[in-house]
């Protein structure tokens, strides 16, 4: 009896530890450890190419919106902050598989088809999977400033996938179970906005080259067609995507979302997912948290940076004042030197010390290290707690 009340106890107060990880005292943090984040999001990469829910014909696996694409993004970023000199495996593993379904694109199964997971699965699965593999590959190819062959051949399979017919052409059609923010029905416009940031991304010759002029020009067509009817999420993915590829957004259009993004700051500098999203999705109502967590006060705070609008200098340098104070250290659940940001997901209560139950938290920590990366002098500061 004495061990089962020790366990009531105890499950509690480790999910108190893992979603509210703020340094105690009244002081921020002097810096925030990168080493310990790399630990982090290695692990979790690692576990999730051995998973047996990720995993896919030919050898592959799916590359996931919480935990494959952000990874992808924020590796290469702690690599140059840590003066790693190479990729390392886990890194290497994913760009490789998605290297392999890139080159054995009509080999390959879709992640999910109409047969096993629903009418129209098989059609979102390609949309979603050419997005972000084109993102993944050129994002990774972007310091060289030119185009591997794989990433050549992901951005040809993007445009095969476009919607040319309907009130969504311009788009791509995208995986919908009903889980927010990244798979809910209006996610064709993240995924669109998503497919901008690719293609800005790309060299400058690849933006100007003719045969992508028409496709190209069909998609900012559905991007500003459809801006007012989208989330402050999905706005805020086209903001960034704005910053690489020009003309996505008008001056006002972008002064007026910065200035509502402004408003749903917290007075502790962060924002929280649910002041993004709407309140319900095709699942129902999602679960509301007023707090502030670490994808939401990531994201905002790394889009914002990338505006440079200095209106906003001072709500940014809150907004990373609070991701130094909030990167989560060693719990009972989290080994060695890992250390993370923490967020839930609003679809479902998952208990955050599980590897599902982590999945927000893996995509926290990827965009939590990126606004910080990016922000000036984040370099040297981020050395100062290894």
């Amino acid at each position: 009896m004495l061990a089962r009340l020790t366990l009531v106890v105890l499950l509690p107060c480790v999910a108190t530890a893992l979603l509210a990880c703020s340094h105690s005292g009244s002081t921020p943090a002097p810096a925030w450890d990168a080493k310990g984040a790399a630990a982090y999001l290695d692990r979790r990469m690692r576990w999730w190419v051995g998973w047996q829910g990720a995993r896919r014909d030919h050898g592959t696996f799916c590359v996931s919106c919480h935990t494959a694409v952000p990874y992808a993004l924020a590796r290469p970023v702690l690599r140059t902050v840590l003066a790693e000199p190479s990729p390392v495996a886990a890194e290497r593993r994913l760009l490789d598989d998605v290297r392999q379904r890139v080159r054995l694109w009509s080999e390959t199964d879709p992640f999910y088809t109409d047969q096993y997971n629903g009418v129209g699965k098989t059609e979102q699965s390609r949309g979603t999977e050419a997005v972000l593999s084109a993102l993944m590959l050129v994002w990774n190819d972007a310091p060289t400033g030119r185009l591997s062959d794989e990433a050549g051949m992901a951005l040809a399979h993007l445009w095969e996938t476009q919607k040319t017919t309907g009130e969504d052409r311009g788009a791509w059609s995208w995986l919908d179970f009903g889980l927010a923010p990244w798979e809910v029905a209006d996610a064709e416009y993240y995924g669109a906005a998503l497919a901008a940031l690719a293609v800005g991304t790309a060299p400058q010759d690849y933006r100007s080259r003719a045969s992508i002029h028409d496709p190209l020009q069909q998609l900012r067509a559905y991007l500003a067609r459809e801006y007012p009817a989208q989330s402050l999420h999905h706005r805020l993915i086209l903001l960034w995507a704005s910053t690489k590829l020009p003309g996505l957004l008008q001056l006002p259009q972008r002064q007026a979302l910065i200035a509502e993004v402004l408003r749903a700051q917290n007075p502790d500098g962060g924002w929280s997912l649910s002041a993004l999203v709407p309140k319900t999705s095709r699942r129902g109502a999602l679960l509301r948290y007023s707090d502030s967590d670490g994808y939401a006060t990531g994201l905002v705070t790394l889009v914002l940076e990338q505006t440079a609008m200095p209106a906003a200098a001072a709500e940014v340098q809150r907004g990373r004042s609070w991701l130094v104070r909030n990167q989560c250290g060693p719990v009972l659940c989290i080994r060695g030197p890992e250390e993370f940001w923490a967020a839930r997901s609003l679809n479902g209560w998952h208990a955050p010390w599980t590897r599902v139950g982590r999945f927000m938290t893996d995509a926290a920590t990827a965009y939590a290290v990126l606004a910080l990366a990016q922000a000036p002098h984040a370099g040297a500061e981020a050395t100062a707690r290894r």
